[in-house]
């Protein structure tokens, strides 16, 4: 799904961005370009930041707990 129009830049580019560090709108589009432009795209780049971080969070607590019971 292309979320910026105005670089062409993908939701995977995007979510890509979010997972190498980038925490905020203005971090993704150094790294990847999106949301430099008209700023529409914006809310969408926030919504992916907001869901891979909620996603990481929880891979991580998972992993610790599968973690914690193999060295109990």
């Amino acid at each position: 799904m292309l979320v910026c129009h105005c670089n062409g830049v993908s939701d995977k580019t995007v979510r890509r961005a979010v997972r190498e560090g980038a925490q905020s709108v203005s971090e993704v589009g150094r790294a990847c370009g999106a949301g430099t432009c008209c700023q529409g795209c914006g809310p969408t780049i926030s919504r992916i930041i907001r869901h891979e971080s909620h996603r990481q969070a929880k891979t991580s607590v998972t992993n610790s707990d599968a973690s914690a019971s193999t060295t109990s």
